[in-house]
């Protein structure tokens, strides 16, 4: 077969249209349509991207054979692409939904379904991945999970968020096994209003060891108003909740009766 045969039946294989194909390429649909014609041929930059998207060797696209056999690619480029792609065929819809096509699966996807080494989309799922709701090793979005995390709910093992949980969790609300956050909630908890093992709160600290200007401790509390929780009185309660009147910013204020109506004598 010529090449122009084998880039018909490779694209055919993996659902492109001639349109897809050169979107992807980044080249006009009259090219892809003159190649598969063998009226001309790709640069090698488009025939390694073309060897990279089809999983087939340059051996297998240039020369007189029919065996793409994909063990013969001769660059480490190619090498290392097809182990990130084995399991990635690209696909690219042809529905568009906000200007962009409403899935596409491949290295680099873009599309209001994403899935890819470098996704971006509405819904994105990618080893870099950024979306509304993102999933990936690095992700960043509205709702974003990953390892390294980053939006507004962010869940994740370093992760920062308006609301964040992670192993190591940093925002307004963070919970995690080291938390920083205006309300911290970890083994290790830092913030304005921190709750853990091991509490340190600006204005309100609560835990088995806690430090604040107001604190209940389970067994140690440090700060200018102190209680131990097993036995805080009517007496304790009222103090506490004083000096969380006299202490919290206005500010805060809807934070601060979250805690008032938790402290029972």
């Amino acid at each position: 077969m010529s090449f122009g045969e084998k880039l018909s039946k490779l694209r055919k294989e993996n659902n492109y249209t001639q349109e897809q194909l050169a979107d992807v390429l980044n080249v006009s649909r009259q090219s892809v349509s003159k190649w598969e014609s063998d009226l001309a041929y790709p640069e090698t930059e488009k025939l390694i991207k073309i060897s990279e998207l089809f999983n087939s060797s340059l051996d297998y696209l240039m020369k007189d054979t029919n065996e793409n056999d994909t063990s013969k690619n001769d660059t480490n480029n190619i090498r290392l692409c097809n182990i990130f792609n084995l399991n990635i065929k690209e696909r690219k819809s042809e529905k568009m939904i906000l200007g962009l096509p409403l899935y596409h699966i491949g290295k680099n996807a873009k599309g209001f379904f994403a899935i890819g080494i470098n996704a971006k989309g509405v819904i994105s799922i990618g080893l870099l991945s950024r979306g509304i709701i993102s999933l990936g090793l690095l992700s960043l979005g509205v709702i974003s999970l990953g390892i390294m995390s980053l939006g507004l709910l962010a869940l994740g093992v370093l992760v920062l968020g308006l609301i964040s949980c992670g192993c190591i969790s940093v925002g307004f609300l963070a919970i995690g096994a080291i938390s920083l956050g205006i309300i911290s909630i970890g083994g290790i908890s830092v913030g304005d209003f921190a709750v853990g093992g091991f509490a340190i709160g600006k204005y309100f600290a609560y835990g088995d060891t806690a430090n604040a200007m107001v604190t209940i401790g389970i067994t140690d509390s440090y700060g200018d108003v102190v209680s131990v929780y097993d036995k805080l009185s009517i007496n304790d309660a009222i103090s506490v909740k004083n000096a969380l009147d006299q202490v919290v910013p206005s500010y805060f204020s809807w934070i601060k009766d979250i805690i008032k109506s938790c402290i029972k004598a």
